[in-house]
């Protein structure tokens, strides 16, 4: 095993910072959705944390898109045509059966390579659709219910928060998926604490020299 630094402190900053608001985002939307049912903070209380943290959440994504594009990091995230529906099917394979008969991770991780086929389309899917969809729908709903006058009368409040919903039930299965598969590196906690402190150890692909014998 060799030990490497892997991610940035910015990254780690963003990371978490971005799990935080998502977590808070679906706990109070879990509340303006259904105040009976959970007690975590009163309806309005709710709204506000939840507009609040939708803008930070923004904002925090277009910084991200800055630094990404400025560092050169964008390119962590952009699949490499060659080969790459073998490559996803291979990585899908060992999720669905390697991981479980213990078979060597398909890919090695390192600087330069920190995700995975899969792992890059998801995380495009997730920051260039998803996020977009539920930032603009969360705006219109807010400015639908602020300024109803100012939107033609196609918008519909019911479709939009319909709509938003659902993006969230697609985050909360995000989320499950992507916690279970932080627990499967050599032990459940080596992913988690690589994205705490940077370092990671990861397996050493270079063999060892041979000694000659003279």
């Amino acid at each position: 095993m060799k030990r490497v630094y892997l991610y940035t402190l910015y990254e780690r900053i963003w990371h978490w910072f971005q799990a935080a608001c998502i977590l808070t985002l679906m706990a109070t939307g879990a509340v303006m959705r259904r105040p009976e049912w959970f007690g975590l903070a009163d309806f309005h209380t709710a709204i506000t944390i939840h507009n609040v943290l939708g803008l930070l959440l923004t904002g925090n994504a277009f910084l991200a898109l800055f630094y990404h594009l400025t560092t050169g990091e964008i390119r962590q995230f952009l699949p490499e045509p060659r080969d790459f529906i073998t490559l996803a099917v291979r990585q899908a394979n060992y999720y669905v059966r390697g991981i479980f008969r213990g078979d060597p991770h398909p890919f090695e991780r390192g600087p330069m390579h920190k995700l995975n086929p899969l792992q890059k389309i998801t995380y495009l899917v997730i920051l260039n659709l998803l996020l977009p969809l539920q930032t603009a729908t969360g705006l219109l709903m807010w400015g639908m219910e602020h300024r109803p006058e100012s939107f033609p009368s196609f918008f519909d409040l019911g479709s939009l928060a319909a709509i938003h919903a659902a993006g969230s039930w697609l985050f909360a299965a995000f989320l499950i998926v992507h916690i279970y598969l932080t627990t499967t590196g050599p032990t459940p906690l080596t992913l988690i604490r690589a994205m705490i402190v940077g370092w990671d150890e990861i397996e050493d692909s270079h063999e060892p020299a041979s000694e000659s014998h003279s």
